[in-house]
């Protein structure tokens, strides 16, 4: 099983002014003292948490900036070349442009901030020899959420269907995965659509989903351009898991990595395809350690658009030349409302 899925890199900038070597030996550190990254299982925080969740710190920040309409946040991740995450960078690390324009970065945040978080699993027929990793990767998926996130889960067939509504339990989400019972053909892009139109009842500014799936599309009404219009709009994070055999039986089943791989990009999400099934769960724990160690970025236009138009932004990394592996992922872009 790949390194990168089960470390997360912590990285002084200190460190990285100094030199490459110092860098070498802060990732080593890291590696061994995995728990000064004080990210806890779900159940553990849930302990830790004060009566009055609410009036946290990070979940006061995401509220307040989802009041003001002109600043756009940007969820951004960093990752060095083994896909291990880059943590402990500041705020002078980073330039936002839109267009081709520079912006004066505002609001700055790597806060485990709460999430509204959609699950999406593919019960299609092809599904039924991996159910028992679906149902382990939903599981470490909520054991690293926050305290205050809130789930919902669509599950995926012929047709998408609303398994949970919005809950704060995560447990609600486990619980019907006991029921899975894996038949018929894929409706991936309109269990997708589904999953961005229920985000409209989200109550926090960032939301993700999380699509887990074996195939490409082959019973959707919606095709990839709508989808993919609806997500860019949505401003919804989308990370899949797909899990494809080396050699597939039909043109859906080929193209369904790229697909999904298309969807999420635009996003600031990623899709990893596996081959192997048994890494599933080690993945969806990575993804949900990423969103909780993310940065965010707020920015506001120097003229606040308000064209309904798509506006182009872009994120890079202000570093060493010697630390030109690290890679950014944000997404794209950003809808402004009509007037």
């Amino acid at each position: 099983m790949p390194v990168g899925f089960k470390r997360v890199l912590l990285v002084k900038y200190s460190s990285i002014i100094a030199s490459t070597l110092v860098l070498a030996s802060a990732i080593a550190l890291a590696q061994s003292e995995l728990d000064s990254a004080h990210i806890f299982p779900r159940k553990n925080a849930q302990m830790l948490a004060s009566a009055n969740v609410a009036a946290s710190p990070a979940s006061a920040y995401m509220h307040a900036i989802k009041q003001n309409v002109d600043l756009v946040l940007v969820p951004v991740s960093v990752t060095d070349g083994s896909q291990r995450l880059v943590t402990g960078l500041d705020q002078s690390n980073f330039q936002v442009l839109e267009g081709k324009k520079v912006q004066e970065i505002r609001h700055f945040s790597n806060e485990d901030a709460p999430v509204s978080l959609g699950v999406i699993v593919d019960t299609s027929g092809s599904m039924k020899d991996k159910v028992a990793r679906v149902r382990e990767a939903v599981t470490q998926f909520c054991e690293m959420a926050n305290v205050e996130d809130e789930f919902f889960m669509i599950t995926f067939s012929d047709e998408p269907h609303m398994a949970s509504d919005f809950t704060n339990t995560a447990q609600d989400i486990e619980k019907e995965l006991i029921y899975l019972n894996p038949r018929g053909r894929t409706a991936l892009l309109d269990a997708i659509y589904m999953g961005v139109e229920k985000m409209r009842q989200a109550r926090y500014s960032k939301k993700a989903l999380l699509v887990i799936s074996d195939g490409g599309d082959n019973h959707s009404r919606y095709g990839e351009r709508e989808v993919k219009s609806a997500v860019k709009e949505s401003d919804v994070m989308i990370y899949a898991i797909g899990t494809f055999d080396r050699y597939v039986p039909t043109q859906e089943e080929l193209l369904g990595p790229g697909l999904l791989a298309n969807v999420a990009q635009v996003t600031g999400g990623r899709a990893f395809i596996l081959e192997d099934p048994n890494e599933m769960p080690a993945v969806a724990h990575r993804i949900g350690t990423e969103l909780r160690t993310q940065y965010v970025l707020g920015y506001r236009p120097e003229k606040a658009p308000h064209d309904g138009k798509w506006h182009k932004i872009s994120v890079k990394l202000k570093l060493p030349a010697k630390l030109s592996f690290l890679r950014v992922h944000a997404k794209t872009g950003y809808y402004a409302g009509g007037e």
